[in-house]
C-alpha cells in the first residue's frame, strides 16, 4: 500500500479525483489541514463519485501531528516542481510515503527542509507545473509498477 500525503490540499474536485485514485490503487489517503473546503463539499463528493465510502483516508491538524506516525522517513518522497531528481529515477517500495503541496504554490521551504527525498515530474518548459491530480496519478502509476515487478 501506497500512502499519499496531500498538505493543505485547496480545490475539493482535486481531492475528490485522488480520494478514487486511492481507492482504485489500494492507496491510503492523508489529508493535512487546513483544506481549503469543508470534507463533505458537493465537488469533492461529486469527483469522488460513490467510491468515497471505501477510501482509507485520515485526516490530521497540521504536519507535526502526520509525522509522528511515520515509521521511517527516509521512505518520504516530496514532490516539488524544484526538485532535479525525477521520480521516474527512485526506486519506490510498499508502504512508500509520496507527499504533494498546495495546488496553488506546493511545500512550503519549512516542509521541505524536513525531509531529503525531493522528487519531480519531468514536463515541457512551457509550463509551470502539472494538475495535482495529474501529478498523484503520475507517481502512483510508477510506484505501482515497481513495486508489482518485485513481487
Amino acid at each position: 500500500m501506497l500512502n499519499i500525503v496531500l498538505v493543505e490540499p485547496e480545490i475539493p474536485n482535486n481531492t475528490g479525483n485522488i480520494g478514487r485514485l486511492c481507492v482504485g490503487t489500494e492507496s491510503k489517503l492523508h489529508l493535512i489541514h487546513p483544506l481549503g473546503f469543508v470534507i463533505d463539499d458537493k465537488n469533492l463528493k461529486r469527483s469522488g463519485l460513490d467510491y468515497w465510502v471505501n477510501l482509507d483516508v485520515t485526516e490530521y491538524d497540521n504536519v507535526e501531528e502526520w509525522m509522528k506516525i511515520i515509521p521511517d522517513t527516509s521512505r518520504v518522497f516530496l514532490m516539488s516542481s524544484h526538485a532535479e531528481k525525477s521520480y521516474l529515477e527512485t526506486n519506490f517500495q510498499d508502504g512508500d510515503w509520496l507527499v504533494f503541496g498546495k495546488e496553488s504554490v506546493g511545500l512550503s521551504k519549512e516542509i521541505l527542509e524536513m525531509f531529503p527525498n525531493h522528487l519531480t515530474i519531468p514536463m515541457s518548459k512551457l509550463i509551470r507545473s502539472f494538475n495535482i491530480a495529474n501529478s498523484v496519478a503520475f507517481v502512483v502509476g510508477e510506484a505501482k509498477r515497481q513495486i508489482r515487478l518485485k513481487i
